[in-house]
């Protein structure tokens, strides 16, 4: 069998050996026939995927949640002059955090990368630091050639430190940087800004996670990764660098389609003009929008992760070798948008047990602070909730619903409210006094214990 017909069926073993949910790429949506127009993967796909687990990826990124100076002792020695990379400091944060740019590469082409202007967005920076090993421990390998001899890339990691330390979308400001390219009113905004002028890159990236709950179009499928070419103006319009971005963005998607086929959406193209990938176009920037959702089962995002890695460096090869040139738009503009966000948990046909009322037949919906690992509940809806969709259903049929008392509480009294936006603070007991507790919810998911206890 020639050897691209074996890449959509061994890939996406590697990424999903243990895939159990439906809403998770199984391999078997892998196989099914290429969108029409699109490339093939690339001829190195298959090689570099296999690369990635022991020579490529960085160890100490385990964990999605990092602070920014962890980032930097962990990528940093990677990034070192001996391996030809250069490292300015180009400004500090808010909270006084130094913001850095890494450059790379000999070539006439220059591409701006940065990730983490939301702080609680990470899984790029992961993906980055994978890119400085591997351009630097591989310096024979012939894409890192390419990529070195016709490209110059700068890269600006962790946007936003302050908000990365916290874990939280804002800068310490209470600033969405990603909404601050008009105004210049954050040091992270501006310096992202003055470097951008300064450089005047053809290509940008712009690297962002979306909600884990967003779906593909209208289908139940979650959206792994959605992609960009953002517009320059209202009217959205193609000039020649948006249709460059167009391409690139074609050129990611015939190394994702194996693994994700049927999970990737496009963000909407409503033009912002408080947007750093909407103003960045407009300066002339071929400016590419990169967003990972969510893959369950993939709690800390290190699969999304390895896509970004060999998304980028599909995309980055593009663009050194012109290939992207040739490529058809069709297959990004046939790409279903962002659909509906799923809320994250559904619990269906409990009996509410509140001392003083009478019991009621309700069902719940409750969204998470970090979705993936089912931390910091919040109640978003209470009633008949048949019609709803979540990721995740749990049946609590023949269960009643009881309140928990608060952190440092001991009476009903201080138990929280089942009511909508309140913290989800309940279990799940065969009675309705709560003796006979088979499930709990105090904020966070037991992930000992995500479902209830059987009989």
């Amino acid at each position: 069998m020639p050897k691209m017909f074996l890449l959509p069926l061994l890939l996406p073993a590697l990424l999903w050996p243990h895939a159990a949910s439906s809403q998770a790429p199984p391999a078997a949506q892998a196989s099914a026939p290429l969108q029409a127009g699109l490339p093939p993967a690339p001829a190195w796909l298959d090689a570099v995927d296999r690369l990635y687990d022991t020579r490529i990826r960085v160890d100490g990124l385990e964990d999605r949640r990092f602070q920014p100076e962890h980032w930097w002792s962990v990528a940093g020695p990677l990034a070192s002059e001996a391996r030809g990379f250069g490292t300015e400091t180009i400004g500090r944060s808010a909270e006084g955090r130094p913001l850095r740019h890494v450059s790379w590469g000999e070539g006439d082409t220059r591409v701006l990368l940065w990730s983490q202007m939301h702080g609680d967005e990470s899984t790029a920076s992961m993906a980055l630091a994978d890119l400085f090993r591997f351009l630097g421990e591989h310096p024979d390998h012939p894409l890192v050639r390419r990529l070195r001899e016709r490209t110059t890339l700068h890269v600006f990691p962790i946007v936003n430190p302050d908000g990365a330390a916290r874990f939280q979308r804002r800068n310490a400001q209470g600033i969405d940087i990603n909404r601050d390219a008009r105004a210049l009113a954050s040091p992270e905004g501006r310096a992202l800004h003055d470097l951008r002028e300064r450089l005047k890159p053809r290509f940008g990236f712009n690297l962002h996670d979306q909600d884990v709950g967003t779906r593909v179009g209208d289908s139940g499928r979650g959206t792994a990764i959605a992609l960009l070419a953002p517009p320059f103006n209202e009217a959205r319009e193609v000039d020649d660098a948006r249709a460059r971005a167009i391409e690139v963005s074609v050129a990611i998607r015939a190394v994702l389609e194996p693994y994700v086929g049927g999970y990737m959406a496009k963000w909407d193209d409503t033009f912002n003009p408080r947007a750093f990938g909407d103003l960045t176009a407009q300066a002339g920037v071929s400016t590419i929008l990169i967003e990972s959702g969510g893959i369950e089962g993939d709690l800390q995002k290190q699969r999304l992760r390895k896509l970004n890695f060999l998304a980028l460096a599909g995309a980055l090869d593009a663009i050194a070798t012109g290939s992207h040139a040739s490529l058809p738009h069709a297959p990004y503009q046939d790409l279903p948008e962002n659909g509906a966000g799923w809320a994250d948990l559904r619990i269906v046909g409990g009996t509410l047990a509140v001392p003083g009322q009478a019991p009621a037949q309700v069902d719940l919906l409750v969204e998470f602070d970090d979705a993936l690992l089912e931390r910091g509940g919040r109640l978003i809806d209470v009633g008949d909730l048949a019609d709803r969709s979540a990721r995740r259903t749990i049946d609590a049929s023949g269960l009643y619903i009881v309140p928990v008392a608060a952190p440092g509480g001991d009476t009903a009294a201080q138990a929280h409210p089942i009511e909508p936006r309140v913290p989800a603070y309940f279990h799940l007991s065969r009675d309705p006094e709560g003796r006979k507790i088979v499930w709990t919810l105090a904020g966070d998911v037991d992930p000992s214990r995500r479902e209830p206890a059987a009989d």
